[in-house]
């Protein structure tokens, strides 16, 4: 795969059930290629998995899977702490993802 020139972050932080969720996306040439997800809080399995999270969806990107099938399957997934945010809630980490990935794609 070839580059695809220089690239725009823009990052997003969600109110979470796990506290703040700093979600960064990356955008090139092609449209949005690239997620890293980061809790306020360091460390522990929540961490860990958010970091799988963001590998996937950012492999999901690249190989080229529309943003609105992967939000689809992280909307709604749903953990014991749910959080409102402007009237929204958040129903977990992945849901949140999911939220600023659909920003993202209104903005293209």
């Amino acid at each position: 795969m070839g580059g695809a020139g220089e690239t725009q972050d823009i990052t997003t932080r969600m109110k979470t059930g796990c506290g703040y969720l700093d979600v960064t996306v990356k955008r090139d040439s092609r449209g949005l290629c690239e997620v890293f997800a980061v809790l306020e809080k360091a460390g522990g399995c929540a961490t860990a998995q958010l970091e799988a999270l963001s590998r996937l969806v950012s492999m999901l990107l690249r190989a080229g899977i529309k943003p609105e099938t992967i939000i689809k399957q992280l909307r709604g997934v749903k953990c014991h702490s749910i959080v409102w945010e402007e009237g929204r809630p958040i129903l977990s980490c992945a849901d949140a993802i999911a939220i600023v990935l659909e920003q993202q794609i209104g903005q293209e």
